[in-house]
């Protein structure tokens, strides 16, 4: 019988890539992890792993076993959440991975309602979806708050779960001073964007290109309070999503782009979708992200928050 604990080492070893960094994830010591691996090999009677200078690799009977590990995984997991469901109680620690804005405009309040679960406990780490979804499959993380562009739709992995959160209106944020209201009236504009190799990068050059001019980037930052500081002093226009400033009041220099908005979804390992946890965690967020309106409030000046 395989030992399920060490097929998850190589399961891991499969998604980190080295000994070392299976070691540091789950607190191991790196040759107790080998170990383990050696071990597995024993209860197999194959060779799993190869030495490539100071590394290892995973032979081709390892890579078809990872398939099964992770099955099996997958499998436990369902197992726990179906086990856990009968009591109903949101019991245990969910880890969640949010990019900035939600974390700001959206992650209080969803924690504020789960307070009432006294045995429930929750973390939350600021992570762009690029990061956390590997995490999230290494088991790093519980839940990955996401978000997906119009047209520049994320990977489609198969061993998840995805449920939409909300639809975040995207404008364009411009300083007062330069005048006009429409993207073609920007096309001389400075720009501040996120950074290259984003998919809130791609969309917004091919915004650009669509209105029929380049972009003059000379500004980059995933935070978004760096975006409105910019605008607010006159330094650069933007893209921003209507969650930088829920709750607070309008930006001058802002008109909301027709039909463009960005979908925000949660996305947790399949077979965890079920556990009482998960569920309690992801409707305390639909509630929080459907609380107000993100539009709500009079024009005034810039005000600054956080991606």
């Amino acid at each position: 019988m395989l030992d399920v604990r060490r097929l998850r080492l190589l399961y891991e070893l499969d998604r980190r890539g080295t000994i070392a960094a299976v070691a540091a994830a789950l607190h191991f010591a790196p040759s107790g992890v080998s170990q383990q691996l050696a071990q597995l090999e024993v209860e197999t009677g194959l060779p799993l792993l190869e030495r490539t200078g100071r590394n290892v690799r995973l032979t081709e009977a390892a890579k078809a076993l990872v398939v099964h590990a992770k099955a099996v995984l997958t499998q436990l997991e369902r197992a726990e959440s179906e086990l856990a469901a009968f009591t109903d109680r949101p019991r245990g620690t969910v880890r969640i991975a949010s990019f900035q804005t939600a974390t700001v405009a959206i992650a209080p309040a969803a924690l504020a309602a789960l307070r009432v679960h006294s045995g429930l406990r929750v973390e939350v780490a600021q992570s762009e979806p690029e990061v956390a979804l590997p995490a999230l499959l290494a088991r790093d993380f519980d839940l990955v708050i996401c978000e997906e562009y119009p047209g520049f739709r994320g990977p489609i992995l198969s061993d998840t779960d995805r449920e939409p959160l909300c639809a975040d209106p995207i404008g364009l944020a411009r300083p007062v001073s330069n005048g006009g209201t429409t993207l073609a009236d920007a096309r001389d504009d400075v720009w501040v964007m996120e950074p290259c190799g984003t998919v809130a990068r791609a969309w917004a050059v091919a915004q650009c290109r669509e209105a029929g001019f380049e972009p003059d980037v000379r500004f980059q930052a995933s935070d978004m309070s760096v975006h409105l500081e910019l605008v607010q002093g006159g330094h650069a226009t933007a893209f921003v999503p209507a969650l930088a400033w829920r709750g607070r009041p309008r930006p001058e220099g802002f008109q909301q782009l027709p039909g463009q908005a960005r979908s925000l979804s949660t996305v947790v390992r399949l077979g965890s979708e079920g556990h009482p946890a998960i569920r309690a965690v992801r409707h305390a967020l639909r509630r929080a992200a459907g609380a107000t309106d993100p539009y709500a409030g009079p024009q005034r000046g810039m005000i600054g928050t956080s991606r």
